[in-house]
C-alpha cells in the first residue's frame, strides 16, 4: 500500500464520521440551514423584497417565497451583472454557470465564495466515503479523469461564465491534480470530437484507475481507445476499478460498458447542478444518493402529480414519503430561493434520506393525457432488455400525433448496439411494459385512441449526429429520453435509414 493509499483510508474514516453526524440528524440540519440561509440573506435586495427578517418558520417562509423558476430570478440576475452587491446572497458571485434555457435563452447560475466549497467537497466525499465502504484505496496511486467542459471562462458583468464543469476545474484540489487527466490544454479544446482523440493519445498509455463523465460520452472515450488499441478496457487499464458518472439513468448503458470494459466494475452516481450539489451515492450496496442535508441547501418538495395545479402542496424533508415522485425545489446559499430546477425525484430511503432521480418535469408525453415520465421509459426498456443480447446506445421517444395513417402513437427513436432479431415483438413487450407501468397509457392503448408504440431504428451515431447539429456534441449535454413534442424527432427523421 502506498504512502497515498494509507493517508486516504485515514482521511475517509474522518469523512465517514462528519457525514453520519448530519445523516442521523436530518431534520434539525435542514432546520439551521434554512436559518443559515435567511439569517445571511436577510439584508439582501431579494430578502427585503421577501421581508426575510420577520420569517421564523417554514410556514412564513412558504408564505413570503414563492416558487420560481429561472425566468422569475432573472430581474435579480440582470441586477447582478449591472454590477449591484447584495441582489440575491451578500457580497458578489464569484462566478455564473451557464445553462441552456428554453424560454430565456442562456441561464446564468450565481455561484458564491460560500456555495462553491459545497461543489468539490461532496465530489471530495463520494470518492472517500466508496474508500470507507469497500476498503480499496488502491486507485489513490493511478491516474484520474474526467470527460468535462472546456475550463476557459469568459466574462459578463465583471463575473467570470462558464460551464459548471469547467468552473470547477479551477478550484481542483492540487493534491489531485497531479494525477488527474487529460492535460489543461486538451481540456480547453471545445470541439468535442477533436478534444477526444487528445485524450485517448493522452490516456492510452497510462494507468487509469477512475473515469468520470456523462454515459454516452465515456462511451465514445472506450470506443475510441479500443480502435486504436485493439484490446478492451480493463486490458488497457488493468487497475480501473470503478466509473462515476451523473445527469442520467445509466441502466441502458450498463450492458454496453462491461462489454467495453471487459469485466465488472463498481459505479457512483453524483448528482451534481449548477444549482447546486445535491446527492451521491454512498454506498455500493443500497439504492439511492444520500441527499446532501449540511450542503448550503435547504431544500424543499412538490408532488409531481400536483405540481402544474394552482396551489400544489409544497412540504419540507420531514413530510415526505417513498417512492412519490417529487419535482425538487432548492433554496441555496448561493442565492437561489423556491427555485425549479426542473427535476423530479423519488426517495428510496427515509433513514438515511437517499433519493433517485426519475427524470425532469418538463420532460413528459401527455398528448392524449397520459402523463408518461422519463423514469417509465427507462425502467419499460431496461426490463424488456433483461436477459437478451439487445444493447442499445441511445434512445428518446415523441409522439405521433397525426400519422398518414392509423391511430396516434408513441415514436421510440433508439440506436440499437445489437439490435433484436424480431423489432415488433420487442416493440410489443416495451409496450405492455408501459400500461403494466402508467394506467393512462394503459386506456389509451384499450381504448383505441392510441396504437401500441413504434420503434425506429437510429442508424449508428445518429444520435451523435442530432447533438453535433444544435451544437451540444460532448461535455455534459444529454440526449432527453422523452418530449411532448416532436422537435428533436424531426431532426432524428433525417438520419434514419
Amino acid at each position: 500500500m502506498g504512502i497515498k493509499s494509507f493517508l486516504a483510508k485515514k482521511y475517509a474514516k474522518v469523512i465517514y464520521k462528519n457525514v453520519q453526524k448530519w445523516a442521523n440528524n436530518p431534520i434539525e440540519t435542514q432546520e439551521k440551514v434554512l436559518q443559515y440561509l435567511l439569517k445571511n440573506a436577510s439584508e439582501t435586495t431579494f430578502g427585503k423584497d421577501h421581508d426575510f427578517t420577520t420569517i421564523k418558520t417554514y410556514q412564513d417562509f412558504k408564505k413570503h417565497v414563492p416558487i420560481r423558476t429561472y425566468e422569475g430570478l432573472k430581474p435579480y440576475v440582470e441586477k447582478i451583472i449591472a454590477g449591484e452587491e447584495n441582489v440575491l446572497w451578500k457580497g458578489k458571485p464569484i462566478c455564473f454557470a451557464k445553462t441552456s434555457g428554453t424560454t430565456s435563452g442562456a441561464k446564468y447560475i450565481p455561484i458564491t465564495k460560500e456555495s462553491m466549497p459545497h461543489h468539490v467537497q461532496a465530489a471530495k466525499e463520494a470518492l472517500l466515503l466508496y474508500i470507507e465502504k469497500t476498503g480499496d484505496a488502491s486507485w489513490v496511486d493511478g491516474k484520474m479523469i474526467f470527460l468535462q467542459g472546456s475550463p476557459v471562462l469568459e466574462k459578463i458583468g465583471g463575473i467570470s461564465l462558464g460551464r459548471l464543469s469547467g468552473i470547477v476545474a479551477h478550484y481542483v484540489p492540487s493534491y489531485l491534480q497531479k494525477n488527474r487527466l487529460p492535460s489543461w490544454e486538451t481540456n480547453c479544446i471545445d470541439d468535442w470530437e477533436t478534444k477526444v482523440d487528445k485524450i485517448v493519445a493522452e490516456t492510452i498509455n497510462e494507468d487509469m484507475t477512475v473515469i468520470s463523465g456523462i454515459p454516452s460520452w465515456v462511451q465514445m472515450y472506450f470506443e475510441r481507445l479500443i480502435e486504436q488499441s485493439g484490446k478492451t478496457i480493463s486490458t488497457l487499464f488493468p487497475n480501473f476499478n470503478f466509473f462515476i458518472y451523473g445527469g442520467v439513468n445509466f441502466e441502458p448503458y450498463k450492458n454496453k460498458f462491461e462489454q467495453l470494459i471487459g469485466k465488472k466494475v463498481d459505479y457512483i452516481e453524483l448528482y451534481p447542478a449548477s444549482e447546486g450539489f445535491i446527492a451521491y451515492q454512498d454506498t455500493q450496496t443500497e439504492n439511492g444518493m444520500l441527499l446532501l442535508l449540511d450542503s448550503g441547501i435547504f431544500y424543499e418538495f412538490i408532488p409531481a402529480n400536483e405540481f402544474f395545479e394552482a396551489n400544489p402542496t409544497r412540504i419540507p424533508l420531514k413530510d415526505v414519503q417513498l417512492n412519490v415522485n417529487y419535482v425538487i425545489i432548492l433554496n441555496t446559499d448561493a442565492g437561489l430561493w423556491g427555485y425549479n430546477i426542473g427535476d423530479t425525484i423519488s426517495f428510496t430511503s427515509l433513514k438515511p434520506y437517499r433519493i433517485k432521480v426519475t427524470g425532469r418535469i418538463k420532460h413528459f408525453i401527455s398528448a392524449f393525457g397520459e402523463h408518461v415520465i422519463g423514469k417509465e421509459v427507462d425502467e419499460a426498456i431496461q426490463k424488456v432488455m433483461e436477459g437478451t443480447s439487445v444493447r442499445i446506445t441511445e434512445f428518446t421517444v415523441a409522439p405521433q400525433v397525426t400519422p398518414k395513417e392509423g391511430l396516434p402513437y408513441h415514436e421510440w427513436f433508439i440506436e440499437f448496439e445489437n439490435e433484436p432479431t424480431d423489432l415488433k415483438t420487442f416493440a410489443q413487450k416495451i409496450d405492455l411494459e408501459m400500461q403494466a407501468q402508467n394506467t393512462y397509457y394503459k386506456d389509451l392503448i384499450t381504448g383505441n385512441i392510441l396504437q401500441p408504440l413504434i420503434i425506429r431504428v437510429v442508424p449508428k451515431n445518429g444520435f451523435q449526429k442530432y447533438m453535433k447539429s444544435i451544437g451540444k456534441l460532448g461535455g455534459q449535454n444529454k440526449i432527453p429520453r422523452l418530449a411532448d413534442n416532436r422537435k428533436i424527432a424531426a431532426i432524428l427523421e433525417n438520419y434514419l435509414a
